[in-house]
């Protein structure tokens, strides 16, 4: 049977002129059963990632260029030697959007850190004296409010310095002060476009606008609020020894900071107001930033010169590069991203995804518990993969189905510690104190947060269901 090609983007008035090829059902072929084989395969390994320290982009590229080696096969077999091409081209150009700008976000947080932002933010978190209390709530409270803006992985390496730092060795509280930052992080960023690839995807889709999101504002609230006032009880009552301790923003550091939030409104009105690619305005605001990198290079070749004629002993910062902030950008996370792209699309080319949901998003199912399961199962699976997939079926929902999905893909990722980019993250810097076992102890907290947000999306949002 023919089902609907695959779609992540809207086509719009010009891409529209050229209707895109329909893919055709080919999950009872040998081919599409090697491609499921090599998709599952790859992604095990994306899942041993902390074991076999195997960077997880690399099974998933390889396992893309071998699914559209199939989906080429099975076309051309049949007589059809154009679709296969079309339609690989339709996700290249889907990842391309999404890429530049992820690749324009991550260069301002690598240049806001670079100039000191984060790290004047964490000396002064930890040379204040707080109680554990005081920095189980505050670090929870600001990995809320960052993530919107910076991504979830970003927000818990800052927060999880500022928790090592002061914890002084005391286990029980940075176990829970991590997991307390994990599930901020990640509800955080379930309510704005920028907080998380996920939000970013339906995002650019044009499904829900940009304030849609806020909606989510009070689900992910409860989401985190829950089973931190759960886990605070465990918290000791004492408070850790004070740490004297000063970091200076460096030039322009603050500007870069200000520049970040003009790039953010620039994405949303080409988008709202131009019907362009958010990704247009990110980049020109990536030009901005590089103008100020410009400015920085020559006001620090001035003050060199000036200290080679003068001779006066003057402490001058190394050249600033903003080429070396483009370096840095999570590259493992981009081409981790194009392959789940590809492969999902091959997957889809091949009528998989019309196949689930035409079994998943039915009315006998309900469309409410299908949500619920997709943020289940991005706790075992990267959300990434989930939303795409779900996002490739396009099925036909109200607005506050979609926003529900985005919801329980964003924090479902929250209840195993391996579930999101924040939690593997902290694994890694709080090694042998946060573990998986460890957070798995607080799993029942999250699980009811969980539940908690989604009661609370389904009661105010009720019309939009």
């Amino acid at each position: 049977m023919l089902v609907p090609a695959i779609t992540l983007l809207p086509l719009q008035a010009i891409a529209s002129a050229v209707e895109l090829p329909q893919a055709v059902d080919l999950t009872d072929t040998t081919y599409g059963l090697i491609a499921v084989i090599v998709f599952i395969s790859a992604y095990a390994l994306v899942v041993g990632e902390e074991f076999l320290h195997l960077r997880k982009s690399k099974p998933v590229i390889v396992a893309a260029g071998i699914i559209w080696i199939l989906v080429s096969i099975a076309y051309g077999q049949s007589g059809d030697h154009e679709t296969a091409g079309v339609l690989i081209r339709h996700n290249i150009e889907e990842f391309a959007e999404l890429m530049l700008f992820l690749l324009a976000a991550m260069t301002y947080v690598n240049t806001m850190e670079e100039r000191n932002v984060f790290e004047a933010l964490r000396s002064w978190l930890v040379s204040h004296g707080f109680s554990y209390m005081g920095v189980f709530w505050i670090t929870g409270l600001l990995a809320f409010l960052i993530s919107p803006l910076a991504d979830n992985l970003t927000t818990a390496l800052l927060l999880g310095a500022v928790v090592i730092a002061i914890s002084d060795g005391n286990r029980r509280f940075t176990v829970v002060a991590c997991i307390n930052i994990v599930i901020a992080a990640n509800a955080g960023g379930a309510f704005s476009p920028f907080g998380d690839i996920t939000t970013l995807m339906v995002w650019q889709k044009g499904i829900i606008d940009f304030t849609g999101f806020f909606a989510l504002v009070l689900p992910s609230l409860v989401n985190w609020l829950v089973p931190a006032a759960l886990m605070c009880m465990s918290i000791p009552g004492e408070s850790p020894p004070q740490i004297s301790e000063y970091v200076r923003i460096k030039p322009c550091g603050m500007l870069t900071v200000l520049l970040f939030l003009v790039t953010i409104a620039l994405a949303v009105g080409f988008h709202s107001l131009l019907q362009l690619p958010p990704m247009v305005g990110m980049m020109t605001g990536l030009g901005l930033l590089k103008l100020l990198g410009y400015y920085l290079q020559r006001k620090q070749a001035h003050l060199q010169s000036f200290t080679d004629h003068s001779r006066m002993p003057i402490d001058i910062e190394p050249a600033f590069d903003i080429f070396h902030q483009l370096q840095r950008a999570e590259w493992d996370t981009l081409f981790f991203f194009y392959g789940v792209v590809m492969s999902v699309g091959g997957l889809g080319a091949l009528g998989y995804l019309a196949e689930i949901s035409a079994n998943i998003y039915t009315p006998a199912f309900g469309v409410t518990l299908a949500n619920i399961l997709v943020g289940v199962f991005s706790a075992v699976v990267d959300n990434i993969p989930v939303m795409f997939a779900v996002l490739s079926m396009n099925p036909e929902m109200p607005q506050g189905q979609w926003l529900l999905v985005t919801l329980t893909a964003g924090v479902g990722g929250s209840l195993l510690s391996i579930g999101s980019a924040a939690g593997v993250a902290l694994m890694g810097q709080a090694r042998g104190t946060y573990t998986f076992f460890a957070h798995l102890k607080w799993s029942w907290a999250i699980a009811l947060g969980y539940a908690a947000s989604i009661w609370v999306h389904l009661l105010l949002n009720a019309d939009l269901m």
